[in-house]
């Protein structure tokens, strides 16, 4: 009977690690993209974000945009159509949103509740499986003590709810820093490590041409002379309290183009004077790839920090190329991480990239499963 018993809650243990372990294929989607919710190839991942959401100021109630509604509204069954299993996250904030609305919402419980209820009832109406807080950033200490109150009280809702209406619990996660500091305050790793699923780990834009005058990668995974890189952000965040299974590490489907100051000195940390091309020079993967066959650019792969380059005449990119995001996520599974995120679907190059991280990432689960052998208990 013992041993029974042992098979059993060994089997459920297995079966619950499977259906919280399950690996993150992540990508971020918006319209404004230009990219259609309906040419995304869904097969290629497990959890799709569909950004942004807005915090109304008034009532710190969700909303989205009556341009956006529809595309918002439809992108689950959308995206589904071609891979039923994929998971999709209401992604709320991002960098064009205004942090001080969201500042006056985490303040006060009532403003606090509002969000909170509205957020899971846009998220259950629409479909979603999960919600994404992308706050970007909080700026003082109160505030990130609130930002840990507001995710004590999103996840106790969440689950209050999964019980009242029978349903799966809504998945909740966050975009955060790279690092588990920014603007030199500590974010409250307790509470995220209690509430959230899973933190995405914007590994990106850690320069660009608009602030800095020299070239340099913007994602790189590793910074052997400092603590500006991937793999710096990963060790902080572990070391800060957070495990590696809630990690999910961020890479940019973009690059940034400089200008040369002088076309002959086109190595990192070249002189730059600038962004060369519109966007504070920020290119898609798919405008690059255009850039590098049109001006026969040469490509440069740097394995110390892991970063793609190309030059032609005074253009400098930094970027993410194919051997970069294997690497990358490579690097991730190794060290334990949950999974990998793209931002966004929408400048992959006839889905390289997302094909190159969805084939290194492989089928780790598969493998556990099918190695479970009933006879070694």
């Amino acid at each position: 009977m013992a041993k029974i018993f042992l098979l059993f809650s060994v089997i459920s243990l297995l079966q619950f690690n499977l259906s919280i372990g399950q690996n993150v294929q992540g990508g971020y989607w918006f319209p404004e993209s230009g990219f259609e919710a309906s040419d995304i190839n869904s097969d290629l991942f497990t959890h799709l974000f569909c950004a942004f959401a807005n915090l109304d100021p008034q009532t710190y109630q969700l909303t989205i945009s009556s341009t956006n509604n529809a595309s918002f509204a439809q992108f689950t069954n959308t995206v589904q159509l071609k891979n039923p299993s994929v998971k999709t996250l209401l992604s709320i904030g991002g960098g064009n949103a205004d942090d001080t609305v969201f500042a006056s919402m985490a303040a006060q419980s009532p403003s606090r509740n509002s969000f909170i209820d509205s957020s899971i009832k846009l998220a259950r109406s629409y479909g979603f499986s999960g919600l994404d807080l992308d706050w970007e950033y909080p700026q003082t200490p109160s505030e990130m003590a609130n930002l840990g109150l507001l995710l004590n009280e999103w996840r106790t809702a969440v689950a209050s709810e999964a019980t009242a209406s029978g349903e799966e619990a809504l998945i909740l996660t966050a975009a955060v820093s790279f690092a588990p500091t920014v603007n030199d305050l500590e974010y409250p790793v307790q509470s995220i490590n209690i509430n959230l699923d899973w933190i995405n780990l914007m590994a990106y834009d850690f320069y660009d041409p608009s602030w800095y005058n020299f070239t340099n990668s913007h994602a790189a995974l590793y910074d052997p002379s400092g603590q500006v890189s991937g793999s710096y952000g990963v060790g902080a965040w572990t070391q800060a309290g957070v495990r590696a299974a809630k990690l999910v590490l961020g890479m940019p489907f973009y690059g940034y183009a400089w200008r040369l100051v002088n076309a002959n000195n086109h190595g990192l940390l070249a002189p730059a004077n600038g962004p060369a091309s519109a966007d504070n020079g920020a290119v898609g993967y798919r405008q690059i790839n255009n850039f590098i066959a049109q001006n026969n650019a040469v490509i440069v792969y740097n394995s110390t920090i892991v970063t793609n380059y190309c030059y032609a005449g005074t253009t400098w990119i930094g970027y993410d190329d194919t051997q970069t995001i294997a690497t990358k996520v490579s690097y991730a599974k190794q060290n334990g991480l949950l999974g990998y995120f793209a931002w966004h679907v929408g400048v992959d190059d006839n889905w390289a990239l997302s094909q190159q991280a969805n084939q290194s990432w492989g089928a780790q689960y598969t493998v556990i499963r099918d190695s479970w052998n009933c006879e070694d208990i």
